[in-house]
């Protein structure tokens, strides 16, 4: 069992309540129960409880244990000097404050539905892929639809938590800011990394100065990318190496090192040489790319600032110095699709939070709600279990669900748990011995 058991019946008074006594035998009347605290310190705040004949207001801690209060060290911490009652599974010994006094103590074996109780660790120690697998079905369509879209802000609140501390790093510069994140989207999940490393070398200002010269914004990513230092057979890349040289020494840049680059099992098309060139035609074409999208007024709009190709060299190649049968090279409409769900949607969210427009904010989640959902192995279980996701709305807020609560069996926490638990006790909260 965990703790956060007691923190779930106690917030939802799903224990006897009936003749409340601490472990010393004086009779408790629960007037408040206080807010629960995800913070530092006591589990519960500002409650306010009658032990005795005293009506005591101050904060509720929880333990399976009262001898956790001892292994917690919270004799040594004040933030628990204003603890008024001390509630337990099991009171194994007594606790006392620093002055002597014993702390009041309730303890809550008895008080628990057996059959809540089992069913709780049967989601926490189930194995299967979903905690509560084969029992999902009897929750209503009404608490799912509540929940995901719970979830989806929830996700997306998440996802600007690092877009606003880049913000800061860069004095509010939401246009290199952005950038940093495309170009992290544009190496796909393997070369996700060495992008963002790309981007970080080589600043957008430095690449806005070139915005009219694609061969010079291709030197540079290349080139800092660390993809030239080597001697070349084709007279393109041998160009691309003479002006980075130049572009080099002028800007004071370090390269990365080409070891960061992954291309193993990928497919030649997510080569990073070909998502290179791309980025390199979107930088060419696509000034200012944040404030165009803000306004953009359609999912098609914001899609045809993507539709970018590649340099003719690309177009016959997959790699430096190796020819291949010549193809136009266009970024593809999934590729496309994630970058609208990873980057434009939390940047849009972001900006409507930190503008205090809540157009903005919409206007993220209709691009989700009208794009289709991600394919990924974690979409493809709730699939098989009969949780279809129509939409990329739907898809973000199952992953959020899966990565943040099913992984870490955070039922207590979930509605859809919430709600099975409250089915599977209801009626039933009896005194067990």
């Amino acid at each position: 069992m965990k703790e956060d058991l007691l923190h779930y019946v106690w917030r939802l008074k799903k224990f006897e309540l009936n003749n409340l006594q601490t472990t010393d035998g004086e009779e408790i009347t629960i007037i408040q129960f206080g807010n629960h605290n995800s913070h530092a310190g006591a589990d519960f705040l500002n409650a306010r409880i009658s032990i005795g004949e005293t009506v005591w207001g101050g904060n509720v801690e929880m333990h399976l244990k009262s001898s956790d209060w001892v292994k917690h060290k919270h004799s040594d911490d004040d933030a628990y000097n204003n603890v008024i009652l001390h509630v337990v599974y099991e009171e194994d010994v007594p606790i006392f404050r620093s002055s002597g006094e014993k702390i009041p103590c309730l303890e809550l074996k008895g008080r628990i539905s057996e059959r809540l109780r089992s069913q709780y660790l049967r989601l926490l120690h189930n194995e299967k892929r979903i905690p509560c697998e084969g029992l999902h079905d009897s929750v209503s369509d009404f608490t799912w639809k509540m929940w995901l879209d719970g979830l989806l802000v929830e996700r997306l609140e998440n996802k600007i938590l690092p877009i606003e501390r880049e913000m800061k790093l860069t004095k509010n510069d939401r246009e290199e800011v952005f950038y940093r994140f495309l170009a992290r989207n544009f190496g796909v999940k393997v070369n996700a990394y060495p992008f963002e490393h790309l981007a970080r070398s080589l600043p957008l200002k430095v690449l806005a100065k070139h915005k009219n010269n694609l061969f010079a914004i291709e030197a540079l990513l290349f080139g800092q990318a660390g993809m030239l230092d080597i001697d070349f057979k084709d007279e393109y890349p041998k160009q691309l190496k003479k002006e980075y040289e130049f572009l080099k020494k002028k800007y004071e840049l370090l390269p990365i090192h080409l070891s960061e680059w992954k291309m193993l099992r990928l497919r030649p098309a997510n080569f990073p040489t070909i998502r290179i060139a791309q980025f390199a035609a979107l930088v060419h074409q696509s000034q200012r790319l944040f404030s165009r999208i803000l306004w953009a007024q359609t999912i098609s709009d914001i899609e045809n600032l993507f539709d970018v190709g590649v340099s003719e060299y690309w177009t016959k190649h997959y790699v430096f110095d190796k020819e291949s049968e010549e193809k136009e090279k266009h970024l593809g409409k999934s590729t496309i699709r994630l970058i609208i769900i990873n980057t434009i949607v939390p940047f849009l969210f972001h900006y409507g939070m930190e503008k205090q427009e809540p157009a903005f904010k919409t206007k993220a989640m209709n691009l989700l709600r009208n794009v289709k959902s991600e394919k990924n192995h974690i979409i493809n279980v709730w699939d098989e279990l009969g949780i279809k996701a129509g939409n990329a709305s739907e898809s973000q807020a199952l992953l959020q669900l899966k990565n943040e609560y099913c992984n870490k069996k955070r039922c207590l926490n979930c509605k859809i748990g919430h709600q099975i638990l409250g089915k599977n006790s209801k009626g039933i909260l009896k005194t067990i011995n």
